[in-house]
């Protein structure tokens, strides 16, 4: 893809990274109201919000899921860098890109396993039974779509090494 692609791609992600602001606005909008109805007696309302713990926890897996691969295109992602920062340039510049074929290959592979995980679950409809019962693919349907869009952008960080300078990255480096 070219500049614009790239460009246009950064955009969905930064929107993504929105939605997942979103998210944790209404995340701790949920807390709030479920602490504060377990704590203070309010007439006709009810003493907490049963399905609070589990509408949370599949937020903070959503929440996850929309800003992973703008923090992987922001270099903001988890990164153990100082060897890179040690090591010869030309050899650390080969180690980028053994980083990057090793995640596009474990992206490609997350994509292909979650896509077959959510599709067993919907052709065999499994529940996810707690407080609220909803279908199991709605919470895996999330998790191909993510990697696929984490493996694009491990495309573009290939592409953005190939033309760069021969060295390691110089993006949220913990060593200078």
């Amino acid at each position: 893809m070219n500049g614009a692609g790239s460009r246009a791609y950064g955009k969905l992600l930064a929107g993504l990274a929105l939605v997942g602001c979103a998210i944790l606005f209404a995340m701790m909008l949920v807390i709030v109201a479920d602490v504060t109805l377990r704590n203070i007696a309010l007439p006709g309302m009810p003493r907490g919000l049963a399905w609070s713990n589990e509408v949370s926890e599949l937020m903070l897996y959503l929440l996850t899921m929309c800003v992973a691969p703008w923090l992987l295109r922001q270099g903001q992602h988890i990164r153990v860098d100082i060897v890179l920062q040690a090591i010869p340039r030309r050899v650390a510049w080969g180690l980028e890109w053994v980083g990057d074929l090793l995640g596009l290959a474990c992206c490609l592979f997350m994509t292909w396993y979650g896509s077959k995980a959510a599709w067993a679950s919907y052709a065999g409809g499994a529940l996810n039974i707690k407080t609220l019962v909803t279908p199991e693919w709605w919470s895996l349907a999330p998790l191909p779509l993510v990697f696929a869009l984490l493996a694009i952008e491990m495309v573009f960080r290939m592409r953005r090494l190939y033309e760069g300078e021969r060295g390691p990255r110089h993006d949220a480096v913990s060593a200078a």
